[in-house]
């Protein structure tokens, strides 16, 4: 499945910093991406719906049952918040079972409303993983 676009939900002021939140979830069998994949979608209209979210896509490389996200937010509070909301929390929550290995990486980026690219993203994550 190829990416869903980049989405930029609210508008940063000119020069503001924000947090970049990446993830990488794998779950542990073929028969779990339907599900998954269905939640990821559900958490990702939340997300389009937070305050303080400014940029996120979402990749889905089902046949290697693997999930990515990228997304840049106000802060870590924004951050928090979201995931902390319904149905973020609770999907979190009943989707721990299936999975096979997660990894969330933050990092300071400027909010100028451009893409995070997935070279950036699975460079970065790569980099966490081999620590």
């Amino acid at each position: 499945m190829p990416a869903l676009p980049w989405t930029q939900p609210n508008t940063p002021e000119p020069g503001t910093e924000a947090v970049v939140m990446a993830s990488r979830l794998e779950v542990r069998s073929l028969l779990q991406v339907p599900g998954f994949f269905l939640a990821s979608m559900a958490v990702w209209r939340q997300a389009r719906r937070s305050p303080g979210a400014y940029g996120l896509s979402l990749k889905a490389d089902l046949l290697s049952r693997t999930f990515w996200t990228v997304s840049v937010w106000h802060d870590k509070a924004a951050i928090h918040a979201y995931a902390a909301a319904e149905p973020h929390r609770s999907t979190m929550r009943r989707k721990r079972a299936v999975m096979k290995e997660s990894t969330f990486i933050f990092w300071n980026a400027a909010a100028d409303g451009k893409p995070i690219g997935w070279d950036e993203v699975e460079r970065r994550i790569a980099e966490e993983r081999t620590r």
